[in-house]
């Protein structure tokens, strides 16, 4: 599980229900997608109309690509469910 630094609280948990599924949900008060920061993500799979598959470190999420350049393999910020950078291999080793 993923915490901010200092906090105990996860950011996001896998439900018994989801476990295995790879479908995760929000613990807390923020979410992997929509917390008050951008998170880096892998893109697994670019999907038609600006979206694509990622992998947060967690399981997968689909997000929108529509504002960035990404390719499959890069690594994103996303805030909101919507890529906001394209970034380097600095996050490579944090989302595997």
């Amino acid at each position: 599980m993923s915490t901010r630094s200092g906090d105990a609280e996860p950011l996001l948990r896998v439900s018994a229900a989801a476990e295995g599924t790879g479908a995760a949900e929000c613990g807390g008060d923020v979410c992997v997608t929509c917390s008050d920061q951008a998170v880096p993500v892998r893109v697994r799979t670019l999907l038609p109309e600006g979206m694509a598959l990622v992998d947060t470190g967690f399981g997968a999420e689909e997000v929108s690509v529509a504002l960035v350049d990404a390719e499959e393999g890069d690594t994103v910020l996303v805030h909101a469910k919507e890529a906001i950078a394209r970034v380097g291999e600095v996050f490579d080793d944090r989302i595997g």
